[in-house]
């Protein structure tokens, strides 16, 4: 589902750019071409298990898959910040089909106790992920601190308590490059608030 109708030519790039790149590694380097070859993978995976339509326009393609195969298949980011996390009758925890709530997905909403999941998409003017520039995501993701929607935690606690920022300190840059470029591609949405359930 995840590909979007001109994704056909972003796969061939992919799949010529990886071969390439295991085409200039020499034999006695197999560790690392198994490494760039699984990376190609992840990237041609993340495009594949996107539940919603992305927009590529002006973003960095290889960066997008990357970052939905580390937000879809690495982050379980949509079992927090996706309320209810499945649509009916696709909650692969009851035994059934697996299907994502797309029309929640990455929008937030989830309580936890006094905690409330944070809306992911882009919601600004500028169309910035949670309405956070690149610079203030990585602060978030390396320090926990709370820059934005403070109305959903209790009073004084300035860092995340529920968000597992401690995990995401040990990615690399790039990484959360990758996890920004993905969330910018996402449709985005009119209020950065999170997306309460009925």
């Amino acid at each position: 589902m995840g590909w979007i109708s001109r994704g056909w030519y972003t796969r061939w790039f992919l799949i010529f750019f990886g071969i390439f790149l295991l085409g200039t590694v020499s034999s006695s380097r197999a560790q690392e071409s198994c490494l760039l070859g699984g990376q190609v993978a992840n990237i041609l995976q993340g495009f594949d298990i996107a539940p919603v339509p992305l927009d590529l326009s002006g973003k960095n393609p290889l960066h997008v898959g990357l970052g939905s195969y580390i937000v879809n298949a690495q982050g379980a980011c949509n079992d927090c910040h996706t309320e209810p996390a499945y649509a009916p009758g696709g909650d692969p925890f009851l035994g059934e089909p697996e299907q994502i709530n797309t029309e929640g997905y990455l929008q937030g909403g989830r309580a936890f106790g006094p905690f409330i999941g944070r809306n992911l998409r882009p919601c600004d003017a500028e169309g910035q992920p949670a309405g956070l520039t690149l610079e203030e995501f990585i602060t978030v993701m390396r320090t926990g601190a709370d820059l934005k929607d403070a109305d959903f935690q209790p009073p004084d606690t300035p860092i995340l308590q529920v968000m597992p920022w401690v995990v995401y300190t040990k990615m690399t840059d790039c990484d959360l490059q990758a996890i920004y470029e993905y969330l910018r591609a996402l449709p985005p949405t009119e209020s950065c608030a999170p997306r309460m359930p009925n």
